[in-house]
């Protein structure tokens, strides 16, 4: 039976959302209400009946797939129910045994499993480091085999983000395709929320990237961007793609105006950008260990799990809505307070997060320690 430092509850949120990836505030914006509204008004039913192969195709799906390319800077887009059925549908059909893949340590667990299930084999080069990943690629550099690399733009769980420009450099240097999930960059960094892949001019680029409807665009699902040929091979052999279920077409209306409304809203991506740099840098003036973040992900590393939940309460009972992260979301001995920081969270409250912290540190461990003895 697990312990309670691992034990994991459901339970709404309540107080100043700090852990809400809803980056734009999206999810509460009127138009987008609206646009649901009239989306589900005018749909032709409200349910997705099959997956898309069978019954479940809608040419909104087309419309939002074509729109969503364009979007991303690709030829082609294919929609998936979640972010994790696309990277496992994309790398278990993709990868074949034979390749070889380099991951970053950090990355997502959609990213892990479709690695493990593609059969190909792993090698798990360090968070960042490009001295080992370039090693990795040399030992390969007169295989036969497919090289791959695989990574996230913006880490979940840290918040920083990966050197992607010498990461497309390597990959052009060796022969390897990148595929790139922006998940936590999507609709919030790069040009018109474009992702971070657009910020740089690389040689060929990333075979494919994952972008999320779930997060910053306040659907649900996510697309798969790269060639037309990518799109082919997926709905004819990505199994989350072709044995799930078609999602209602209203939410392909959702997810489109979702996308108007964020490409309109640079003022809000710059004052979220200059908010979280701002609170990483006044938590680091504390004595805070923020794993080096540099975008709206900010976590403190409280090391144990005890540790992580101890503050996490004394948080919530302060008015904040905190979650611990522990193992195995992130490795052992970092567990972690992250706070998530959007365009509607307010700067007064972030302040006196800091002045809570503090009491925290002072006060608060003290009386964690005394009532574990």
């Amino acid at each position: 039976m697990a312990t309670r430092s691992q034990t994991r509850v459901l339970a709404e949120t309540a107080g100043v959302n700090l852990c809400s990836n809803d980056y734009l505030g999206l999810s509460n914006h009127p138009a987008l209400r609206e646009a649901v509204l009239e989306a589900v008004s005018d749909a032709a039913r409200v349910s997705g009946t099959g997956s898309r192969l069978l019954s479940g195709h809608a040419a909104v799906w087309e419309e939002l797939e074509g729109q969503f390319a364009r979007f991303a800077g690709a030829e082609a887009a294919l929609y998936f129910g979640s972010g994790y059925a696309a990277n496992l549908g994309l790398l278990t059909s993709l990868l074949r045994q034979s390749d070889v893949v380099f991951s970053d340590a950090l990355n997502h667990a959609s990213l892990i499993d479709g690695m493990r299930l593609s059969g190909a084999r792993r090698e798990i080069y360090p968070h960042f480091d490009l001295q080992a990943l370039e090693d990795g690629l040399r030992a390969h550099v007169v295989a036969s085999c497919r090289k791959w690399i695989v990574t996230e733009s913006i880490f979940s769980m840290d918040g920083d983000i990966a050197p992607l420009t010498e990461i497309f450099a390597l990959a052009d240097r060796y022969g390897a395709g990148v595929i790139l999930d922006e998940a936590h960059a999507t609709a919030v960094h790069g040009p018109g929320g474009r992702g971070i892949a657009q910020q740089i001019n690389s040689g060929n680029g990333p075979i494919a990237v994952i972008h999320t409807c779930g997060k910053a665009l306040a659907g649900a699902g996510a697309l798969v961007c790269g060639s037309s040929l990518l799109k082919q091979h997926l709905i004819n052999h990505a199994r989350t793609f072709i044995f799930s279920s078609a999602m209602p077409p209203y939410m392909a209306r959702q997810i489109q105006a979702a996308l108007r409304l964020a490409q309109d809203m640079d003022v809000q991506r710059d004052e979220l950008r200059q908010k979280s740099r701002r609170f990483a840098a006044d938590l680091a003036a504390d004595g805070w260990d923020t794993a080096g973040s540099s975008t709206q992900i900010v976590p403190i590393i409280a090391g144990e799990n005890a540790d992580a939940l101890a503050s996490a309460e004394f948080l919530q009972r302060e008015g904040f809505a905190v979650r611990a992260i522990r193992p195995p979301t992130v490795p052992q001995g970092k567990s972690r307070l992250r706070f998530s920081l959007t365009a509607s969270t307010p700067e007064p409250a972030l302040e006196r997060l800091r002045d809570v912290l503090t009491t925290w540190r002072a006060h608060g461990r003290r009386t964690a320690a005394a009532g574990c003895a």
